[in-house]
């Protein structure tokens, strides 16, 4: 440790912060999609329909019982051969990792769905409400109330994992400490400064995902 030297990374914060907007980039489009089709899945997955339920349910068990990295490699060289489809690579890292975390928070959304009581979805059926006015104005609401918490915790996991999309060439954090660790042959100082880059960034967000959790089970508790 005495010929550490962080000179040559500091040097180059610029470098990293570029890398830095790339991986904020990815995170919170990818979070968009996973709240949105997270939702939506969730709802098809809690179908009566079996052919609206069993393709969701098989989504969600691929990506959640799947390799984060294998998805992400699978996405990148087989999706372009097999559909002859070429999309700019953090166009692609978004859509495979706002895929995976649809699959997560589609099953956080399910199960605060199915925790609301069925007196309420009896109660919006004696008003007269349609069903998609029972959606927006009763589901939604209280299932993404219970489900922040996790949603959060989510959210920082697929920050976290956007590293992957580094082994495919994606400019993000990852990808420029790689290079710039090759260039001044300096690693242990290059991966510590990204280390404190990524804590950063998810050491609040935690903390804020373990107030809401302990707020919530307070209010339960009234």
């Amino acid at each position: 440790m005495g010929n550490t030297d962080f000179f040559f990374v500091l040097n180059s914060w610029d470098f990293l912060l570029e890398g830095l907007k790339i991986t904020l980039e990815l995170t919170l489009w990818a979070i968009a999609i996973g709240l949105v089709c997270g939702f939506l899945l969730a709802l098809a997955a809690n179908s009566k329909a079996r052919f609206v339920r069993v393709p969701a349910r098989a989504y969600i068990d691929f990506f959640r019982c799947t390799p984060a990295l294998v998805q992400v490699v699978w996405f990148f060289f087989c999706i372009p051969m097999i559909f002859n489809v070429f999309w700019t690579p953090v166009f692609m890292g978004v859509v495979i990792l706002g895929m995976n975390l649809t699959a997560f928070n589609a099953e956080a959304f399910r199960a605060s769905i199915q925790a609301i009581p069925k007196a309420q979805t009896d109660a919006c059926v004696a008003l007269g409400l349609d069903p998609k006015s029972r959606i927006l104005f009763v589901v939604l609401p209280q299932a993404f109330r219970h489900a922040v918490p996790v949603l959060i915790t989510q959210a920082i996991g697929i920050f976290q994992q956007s590293s992957l999309v580094s082994l495919v060439g994606v400019a993000d954090l990852m990808y420029q400490g790689k290079q710039l660790s090759t260039q001044t042959y300096r690693p242990i100082e290059t991966f510590t400064v990204l280390a404190l880059f990524y804590l950063a960034v998810a050491i609040p967000f935690g903390r804020f995902a373990a107030f809401l959790e302990h707020r919530s089970e307070r209010l339960l508790r009234v």
